[in-house]
């Protein structure tokens, strides 16, 4: 299980009524779902170091209820006065991916609580209870893309 943690500052962005709202967030509801959760700092260069899984994993097109993506942005580890840019393109991935779940995170509560670097990218795959099956700091292989792909696959199996 990762360490608990909860994000009121900004939080989850919800889409309602066309609108994206933002609501707090715990760590805690990373339960009932398979999931890979992506950890970035707000920051373009940061973001692109693992877009290769987000793209291999949008391309699996796997079932919304039983698998969710977790993107939690920290928008406290961006350069400095980028952070309505980082806000209005976090805005924009939420109206885009609606499925996915975003986090956008003002205090750096969960880089702090789970001890992350600055400037980087963790990904985590969650089996459907919450308990951590992969974990990685940094910018994956190809190989780990397909370690992680391949995870996913065995967890939604059963």
């Amino acid at each position: 299980m990762l360490p608990a943690v909860s994000v009121a500052d900004k939080g989850e962005l919800v889409v309602k009524n066309q609108e994206i709202i933002a609501k707090p967030w715990q760590s805690a509801e990373l339960k009932g779902k398979v999931r890979v959760l992506q950890h970035i700092a707000g920051r373009s260069a940061v973001k692109e170091k693992n877009l290769a899984l987000m793209d291999a994993i949008k391309a699996q097109h796997f079932d919304g209820t039983q698998y969710q993506t977790t993107n939690i942005i920290n928008a406290d580890d961006a350069i400095l006065g980028t952070g309505a840019f980082v806000r209005s393109s976090v805005e924009k991935a939420k109206k885009e991916n609606v499925h996915s779940q975003i986090v956008l995170d003002n205090q750096s509560a969960v880089k702090n609580a789970w001890k992350l670097k600055e400037k980087e990218s963790l990904i985590v795959v969650l089996d459907k209870n919450g308990k951590v099956k992969f974990v990685h700091e940094g910018k994956l292989s190809s190989a780990q893309i397909d370690e992680v792909l391949s995870l996913v696959n065995s967890l939604l199996k059963n």
